[in-house]
């Protein structure tokens, strides 16, 4: 019996020791790593992310890799064996390049319960909305107000002898705010839009590479000496000459014509990669890009809405930011079909 007793307890003595080993060797494991991979103009607060890693036991780790179609190019080219488990950041316009090239696993995520269904543009749910933002035309109101010029409400307005040379645009090939702009017009006048363009052409339209270039050398209002009072730039920018004003501001020295069509809505969306090494830990993430913490904070960092409902937006967009209620739109299968064709298309008529 004495033997028995001293067996059992030696087996149990192991088993506690195995326990111990156990716990230890997941205590000196650390956290997880997730990597999300994002273009250069992702932001967001540290402490968000501190709060998601702190709960889930793991260390987010941001790969910024260029401009979304940069990005969208070495998601594909690495989709057989993925830099990440995450991407964020392919807008409407390069989500059909994106879903075509099958790079992502659909997730239904639950936290889709509190986004419109109109910012839900993969019905297969492999690419989920996570914020969007209206390029629109900018304006600089002492321009406008001094030289006692009313500010364009169409597209026909800006072709107006009046408007002569004092618009500024990006080239659609070089540019996202560019390429929205343009779809602007071709969902506007359709088959048409060459011929609009070859009007603004003729009326003295200012193309420029790059949004910072437009909108820091170019625009009057934000570089003091630039040549043109109108930008192709956000509905949100007015918000963001408040917010980053070296002084108070009780008025944006800007603002936006968000008049019915002259706005292209960008939706930006966030996947999980195909063959990604955390699956649950991304679908996790996924969810928390889309609750209230993560939504809220993303304004001010990026100066984009929120696609949750339930997201409270900061004083400073309630007040300066506008958002258009007819926006431009096309399917992102309409633009995957005619993108390259149209911008060579444009650059053929603006050489």
């Amino acid at each position: 019996m004495k033997k028995l007793t001293l067996l059992v307890f030696s087996l149990r003595h192991a088993q506690g020791i195995a326990i111990l080993f156990l716990l230890a060797a997941c205590a000196s494991a650390g956290p997880t790593t997730l990597t999300v991979m994002t273009h250069d103009s992702f932001a967001i607060s540290e402490d968000v992310v501190t709060s998601f890693e702190e709960a889930n036991n793991v260390d987010v780790v941001f790969l910024q890799s260029g401009d979304a179609g940069s990005m969208l190019n070495k998601a594909v080219l690495s989709k057989d064996a993925p830099l990440a488990d995450v991407m964020f950041g392919v807008d409407n316009t390069f989500l059909s390049r994106a879903l075509a090239a099958d790079i992502f696993d659909a997730y239904q995520s639950p936290a889709l319960s509190a986004v419109p269904a109109e910012f839900v543009l993969d019905s297969s749910f492999r690419a989920l909305p996570v914020d969007y933002g209206d390029v629109c035309i900018n304006y600089d109101k002492n321009y406008f107000a001094e030289n006692n010029l009313a500010v364009p409400q169409s597209f026909e307005d800006l072709a107006k002898p009046e408007y002569n040379g004092l618009l500024v645009v990006e080239n659609p090939a070089t540019s996202s705010p560019g390429l929205a702009f343009m779809l602007a017009t071709r969902a506007y006048f359709g088959d048409g839009f060459l011929d609009y363009w070859q009007s603004l052409k003729d009326n003295g339209v200012v193309v420029v590479d790059g949004w910072e270039t437009a909108y820091y050398t170019n625009f009057s209002a934000s570089s003091g000496n630039g040549n043109q009072p109108m930008v192709v730039s956000y509905a949100s920018s007015p918000a963001a000459e408040v917010f980053f004003a070296p002084s108070p501001l009780t008025e944006s020295p800007t603002a936006s014509i968000i008049a019915s069509g002259m706005c292209f809505r960008q939706i930006e969306f966030v996947g999980i990669f195909k063959n990604g090494q955390n699956r649950d830990l991304a679908e996790k993430f996924v969810d928390f890009m889309l609750g209230e913490q993560f939504q809220e904070d993303m304004p001010l960092n990026m100066f984009v809405y929120p696609v949750n409902e339930a997201a409270q937006l900061p004083d400073v967009f309630v007040n300066f930011a506008q958002i258009a209620e007819n926006p431009a739109m096309l399917s992102y299968e309409e633009i995957a079909t005619n993108r390259d064709a149209w911008i060579e298309a444009w650059a053929e008529i603006m050489k």
